[in-house]
């Protein structure tokens, strides 16, 4: 069965990505790894843009992306042959261990990452916010592979049996981030 997240590191964690787009002035739908990753100072660099031979050997590290640190600045790695919604939470992703300060690979650290890579890209407070009740929709207005979207309306169904008609703080400070993402999407 693996590594089950406790739901206090759950909470743990739904707290830093909140701070992190508080920090780093994140407000904008859908949300974007590359700025993300601008705004903290890491450099983000397409497979493609090595050579063949070091594409190869970043394939064969990972399908999808990797971090480096190397003179204390991070370097994220990715593959740009996969659609937009898939690099993006590769990008999400390797941030999510660079700010949990993850330092080796285990099912842990991947748990949690996977976790925060989930909700950094889709909130279920602003699913709810937006009466978001289909994958498709999520996958257009979020701009995620459509696996992701229907990962997130799954965890915004979990999100709201479990309490998610009460918001807690960092929920509310996230509304308030985002209003003007919201609005703009109300209207259109």
């Amino acid at each position: 069965m693996g590594i089950k997240l406790s739901d206090e590191r759950c909470e743990e964690i739904k707290q830093i990505v909140v701070d992190l787009f508080d920090k780093y002035d994140i407000n904008c739908i859908p949300i974007s790894g590359f700025e993300i990753a601008n705004k903290m100072g890491i450099k983000v660099i397409p497979y493609s843009a090595k050579s063949d031979k070091t594409r190869n050997l970043c394939l064969q590290f990972s399908e999808d992306g990797f971090s480096v640190l190397k003179n204390e600045k991070w370097t994220i790695f990715y593959n740009d042959e996969k659609q937009y919604g898939r690099f993006n939470n590769t990008i999400v992703h390797e941030i999510g261990h660079i700010v949990l300060n993850h330092t080796e690979d285990s099912e842990l650290a991947e748990k949690e990452v996977k976790f925060f890579a989930k909700y950094a890209l889709v909130p279920p407070v602003l699913v709810h916010r937006l009466k978001i009740d289909n994958p498709e929709d999520i996958e257009q207005i979020f701009n995620v592979s459509y696996e992701a979207a229907v990962y997130a309306l799954v965890y915004y169904k979990k999100w709201l049996n479990y309490g998610g008609k009460f918001y807690t703080s960092y929920e509310e400070k996230l509304l308030s981030m985002f209003n003007k993402s919201i609005l703009k999407l109300k209207i259109s």
